[in-house]
């Protein structure tokens, strides 16, 4: 993996380039004609992408096939199957997927389709079983995939084997301190590499306060949003959007409790220590801890449920230092780590956008507790996310839908601005850890994870074709 180090390779390659001004397109070919067999440069050119990139049916059935066909995705977290026969149902990447912890005690990953004649198998969402049964001719799997009974085998000849019809399993699965992903072709770098500098901001999440382990299974809050996933995606890494589009939920926050969380982004907030970075791979950082943290977090809260109370109990049983260190370190984050394709931390919780069709998405807001923590703390953790997802994801998600309708239906307008500090000589390496950062409002976000796009999409396309021999 390149680590980037300066603007070049900070932002999308080929045709989305920082050193460049000149807002051409590189390409001569008409960018809203051309067959798939193409290559998809032509949507791309320095600090614009085509609105074809998230309204063309045929470009999204590509990125499942290319993109998710060909990269680690995480599938879930292993707290979600903690006993044995646990298992969930969800699909990542087009695809229908099993998470279950065997009856043996390990954790896998299963296609949920049967090997007869393609029917999902489990139908529940989640559970705990022995096994599956296919509701159409009632074959059978133990839970770890094995195929266990076909009724009336006999008619299906001597030589047949019961275990050339287990379920299916993607061809890599690993984990990383808790988070599953998986591959669905072998031709992958290893997870380590795949997330590279990444893996040390999810380390960075997971060690706050005393670093209990984190527990995904306190609910879950799912957003069927109509836009296409990569809407979503790119809000993920938009600092720039929350003065403006939260500014009624901010504006509430700010006369009922005075200076509390995200009252710094009332001013140029370009010119604050918080700032957007480039991890490489497509992985993208905003860091709001500089402001955040800055006093205290907790601190800055704005009332909740049980706030004064919680904070009391704390503090008559621990003291007031500890108590207040262990409230800082149970506040949202200050952290938007964005793992590409379908792995976004935000606060105390990770979300999943999940491409249903190529102008419909669920986003899944997933809440997380702590191991251990004194109950209080998990009180707070939960009081506060319940608080984002219900003031400020409506307005995402509006804004999501919007720009879905104004990409559809204005095809005279053919480009995608995403040139936001591409030209303002404010961007720098990070003498920490040598990687490209920009301010805060930056669009380098966007700029990065579309080189990666181009990457997955363009190889998997080509490597495609010659297997085809087109």
């Amino acid at each position: 993996m390149t680590i980037p180090s300066h603007p070049a390779s900070a932002v999308a390659a080929v045709e989305i380039n920082a050193s460049s001004g000149a807002l051409r397109n590189n390409s001569n070919r008409n960018p809203t004609a051309g067959s798939t067999r193409q290559s998809y440069q032509h949507l791309f050119r320095p600090g614009f992408v085509h609105r074809r990139l998230y309204v063309d049916e045929q470009i999204f059935h590509d990125e499942l096939r290319y993109l998710y066909g060909r990269t680690w995705l995480y599938i879930g977290h292993e707290s979600e199957v903690p006993q044995p026969n646990d298992f969930i149902a969800r699909r990542v990447g087009g695809r229908p997927l099993i998470l279950v912890h065997t009856q043996a005690g390990e954790i896998r990953v299963l296609f949920n389709r049967c090997p007869h004649r393609g029917a999902i198998v489990c139908r529940e969402t989640h559970g705990n079983a022995k096994g599956f049964i296919c509701g159409y001719h009632a074959w059978t799997f133990a839970n770890d995939g094995h195929c266990s009974s076909v009724p009336l085998r006999q008619g299906y000849g001597a030589d047949f084997n019961l275990h050339s019809v287990d379920l299916a399993c993607p061809a890599k699965v690993d984990r990383y301190r808790g988070f599953i992903f998986a591959a669905f072709t072998s031709d992958v770098p290893s997870l380590t590499e795949h997330l590279g500098p990444a893996a040390d901001l999810l380390d960075q999440w997971l060690d706050r306060g005393d670093r209990q382990p984190v527990v995904v299974r306190s609910g879950s809050m799912p957003f069927l949003v109509h836009a296409n996933w990569k809407t979503i995606y790119d809000n993920a890494g938009d600092g720039y959007h929350p003065p403006f589009s939260h500014e009624s939920m901010l504006t509430v926050f700010s006369r009922r409790y005075g200076d509390v969380d995200m009252n710094y982004y009332g001013s140029d907030f370009d010119k604050s220590p918080m700032y957007s970075k480039n991890l490489g791979n497509g992985h993208t950082f905003l860091d709001q801890r500089p402001e955040m943290h800055k006093l205290s977090a907790w601190k800055r809260q704005h009332v909740m449920p049980g706030y004064e109370a919680i904070e009391k109990a704390l503090i008559d049983r621990l003291g007031e230092t500890r108590a207040l260190q262990l409230l800082d370190a149970s506040t949202g984050s200050g952290m938007n780590l964005n793992i590409f394709p379908n792995l976004l931390i935000i606060g105390n919780q990770i979300q999943m956008p999940e491409p249903l069709a190529v102008n419909q998405t669920q986003l899944t807001w997933f809440s997380t507790t702590l191991d251990g923590a004194p109950d209080e703390i998990n009180a707070v953790r939960m009081r506060m996310q319940e608080d984002f997802p219900s003031f400020g994801e409506v307005d995402d998600a509006g804004n999501f839908e919007a720009c879905q309708q104004g990409m559809e239906s204005v095809p005279e307008m053919e480009w995608i601005d995403i040139r936001r500090h591409i030209n303002t000589a404010r961007g720098g390496v990070d003498p920490q850890d040598g990687l490209w950062r920009e301010p805060m409002s930056s669009d380098l976000h966007m700029r990065t994870y579309f080189q990666r796009w181009q990457e997955l999409m363009n190889t998997g396309k080509s490597n495609s074709l010659a297997e085809e021999n087109i």
